[in-house]
């Protein structure tokens, strides 16, 4: 597994959440969505409700070493061995920022690459082309950056919207360029709708790509029916199950009603029956303060002390939610280049 401090054998790797944000800005761009407020007012207990559910640019922000080091370090001492850092260009990436916060916890950090969705391009990204954008996201994963040269474990979260923007899918199909040549996961955003999904998909194999090495991301806010999930699921890529600790009836985003915490469980216990379960991850794509402990949210624990129980609770067997939490981490993170 590569990692911000270097690669590390897999079978040192424990409980693995394989999509979260240590380090992350999504606040101006957010705001020029309008999908945020523009609010600069810190959280308290009486405004935390209204924050965390429309978001603000002061929540959007998660770029304080110091409380990303707190948070993580709670996460270590509730089992939690490693994450994935999806945080891509575009949403505030900082590689000396999560170096920083891997070497004070010992969580090992996993670094993303490539770019976010159409909203968060920079400027000149139309002009760059197919074999430019692979050769950049190549040189993230084997070379690395800044003066440490750190080095990207995991090529995206790469950002699609729907329909696919033409840049984007040039992103995307670079991305499957430099998944071929180095062996990193890919792990994809899809756009939000029901199609979005096999769509990604479809343009991965167009480009060459290997979709056994593929992570599908947000699952559970974009397919509501275990029929559409077992059509992803025959395209041989991961099935992300990565909002746990989000549950509301507001989403922001879209129109959808998002599931609670029990139905994704059920959806695990339904696609591990149906033989499914090496193909199965999960996280919480925590990337706001009021996710964060500190501010009166779950924090990256949340999975570990309060999810795991309730697989337990719903039948799912230890080598079940050992296979979520590690095995499939550690395959799907696993990499040679």
């Amino acid at each position: 597994m590569r990692t911000v401090r270097g690669d590390v054998p897999v079978e040192q790797i424990g409980h693995t959440q394989t999509h979260e944000h240590v380090l992350s800005n999504l606040a101006a761009t957010a705001v020029q969505q309008g999908s945020v407020k523009a609010d600069a007012e810190e959280i308290r207990l009486d405004n935390y409700y209204e924050v965390r559910r429309h978001h603000s640019t002061f929540d959007l922000v998660m770029n304080d070493v110091d409380d990303a080091v707190e948070e993580l370090r709670a996460y270590l001492e509730s089992g939690g061995s490693a994450v994935v850092d999806a945080t891509s260009l575009g949403l505030g990436r900082d590689p000396e920022g999560l170096h920083a916060v891997s070497v004070a916890t010992g969580v090992h950090i996993v670094m993303g690459s490539g770019y976010y969705h159409r909203d968060y391009h920079p400027a000149d990204l139309d002009e760059r082309s197919r074999s430019r954008l692979a050769e950049e996201i190549y040189g993230d994963v084997t070379e690395g950056v800044g003066e440490r040269r750190i080095r990207s474990g995991v090529i995206g979260e790469i950002g699609l919207g729907w329909p696919v923007h033409p840049v984007e899918r040039r992103v995307l199909e670079a991305a499957a360029d430099a998944q071929r040549s180095t062996g990193a996961a890919l792990l994809i955003h899809p756009g939000r709708h029901a199609d979005a999904p096999l769509d990604a998909m479809r343009i991965v194999a167009d480009s060459g790509g290997d979709a056994s090495r593929v992570i599908m991301s947000h699952i559970d806010r974009t397919l509501f029916d275990l029929d559409s999930m077992l059509r992803l699921a025959d395209t041989g890529c991961y099935l992300e199950f990565d909002l746990f600790g989000q549950e509301s009836s507001y989403y922001p985003l879209a129109e959808i009603d998002m599931p609670n915490d029990a139905t994704r469980v059920d959806y695990l216990v339904a696609l591990t029956e149906r033989g499914h379960g090496r193909r199965l991850l999960v996280a919480q794509d925590i990337c706001s303060k009021t996710h964060l402990r500190k501010y009166g949210g779950e924090g990256y624990g949340h999975l570990i002390r309060n999810v795991l129980p309730l697989m337990a609770r719903k039948g799912m067997s230890p080598e079940a939610v050992r296979d979520l939490t590690v095995r499939n981490p550690r395959e799907a993170l696993a990499i040679s280049t």
